[in-house]
C-alpha cells in the first residue's frame, strides 16, 4: 500500500454564522456533552489521501475520527456481452457487500460522473470500511468521489456527504451534525445530504425519522455549508497528489 500524497487533518465545520443567523442558540442544555468532547455543530478532523492501492485504477483513503474506510476503482472496463448495449457508461457499486449501501453510494455517485465519456464500459467501485465510528455512508461517498477523480474518472464536480441527526434533551430536539455512533443510536431522526460542492447542486437528500420543516431546513443549511467545506478540503488533496506525482 502506498500513498500519493498526505495532510495532517483538516476541519470542515459549518461557520457559525450559518445556525446563529437570525435565530437564537438551539444549544442550551450545558448537561448534555458529545462522546468526543466536539461541539454541536463541530465536524470530525478529516484526513484523506489518493493513491492507496497500487493495483487500482485510482484509490482513496478517507479518516473521520474513528470512522476508517478504503475505496478503490476498477476500470473502465469492457461490459459483459450480455448487457444491453448502451450509449453511456455504467457504474458498479460495492460497498463491503451492505446491499443498502451499496445501493446509496450508486445514487450518491451516478449524478457527477460523465457516462456518456466512456460507453459500453463499466466503472466498478469497491468501498471498505475498515472501521466503524459512526456517519460510515457520508465517510464512504465522500472518500469514493475522491477515488473516482484519482482514476481520472470523468466527473462533473467532487461529491461532498455530511449528515445530522436530531436529538431529544430536557431543552427539546437539538442537531448534531456529524454524528459517532453513540449519537446515531440515541438520534430521533437523521438527515444526509450530498452535493456538488462548486455546483452547489443536491445529488441525494435521505431523511429519516420525525423532524419538523424548519429543522430540516436549519439541518440542510449546516450540511450543505460543511460539504462546501469538504469539498475545498478534498480539491486540496487532490492538488498535493497531482503536485506529488509531478515531483
Amino acid at each position: 500500500m502506498a500513498a500519493k500524497a498526505g495532510a495532517s487533518p483538516a476541519t470542515y465545520s459549518p461557520s457559525p454564522t450559518t445556525y446563529k443567523k437570525n435565530r437564537p442558540p438551539i444549544f442550551t442544555d450545558v448537561d448534555w456533552v458529545r462522546p468526543d468532547g466536539r461541539d454541536f455543530h463541530q465536524c470530525r478532523p478529516a484526513f484523506l489521501r489518493t493513491g492507496a492501492v497500487n493495483a487500482a485504477s485510482g484509490s482513496a483513503y478517507a479518516e473521520f475520527g474513528n470512522t476508517k474506510v478504503m475505496v478503490s476503482i476498477f476500470g473502465p472496463r469492457e461490459s459483459k456481452k450480455a448487457m444491453i448495449y448502451s450509449d453511456i457508461g455504467r457504474l458498479n457499486c460495492n460497498a463491503s457487500d451492505n446491499k443498502e449501501i451499496s445501493s446509496q453510494l450508486h445514487k450518491s455517485l451516478e449524478g457527477a460522473i460523465m457516462l456518456d465519456t466512456f460507453p459500453k464500459t463499466t466503472v466498478d467501485v469497491f468501498a471498505l470500511v475498515l472501521e466503524s465510528g459512526g456517519c460510515d455512508l457520508p465517510v464512504v461517498i465522500s472518500c469514493a468521489s475522491l477515488a473516482l477523480a484519482d482514476a481520472g474518472i470523468m466527473m462533473y464536480d467532487l461529491v461532498a456527504a455530511v449528515s445530522v441527526v436530531c436529538t431529544s434533551s430536557c431543552l427539546g430536539k437539538n442537531l448534531v451534525i456529524d454524528p459517532v455512533s453513540e449519537e446515531e443510536n440515541y438520534q430521533d431522526g437523521g438527515l444526509m445530504i450530498t452535493c456538488l460542492p462548486s455546483r452547489n447542486e443536491v445529488t441525494q437528500l435521505t431523511i429519516t425519522g420525525e423532524w419538523s420543516t424548519p429543522k430540516i431546513h436549519e439541518a440542510m443549511e449546516l450540511c450543505l455549508d460543511a460539504c462546501s467545506k469538504l469539498g475545498k478540503i478534498m480539491r486540496s488533496c487532490l492538488k498535493e497528489s497531482s503536485s506529488t506525482s509531478q515531483e
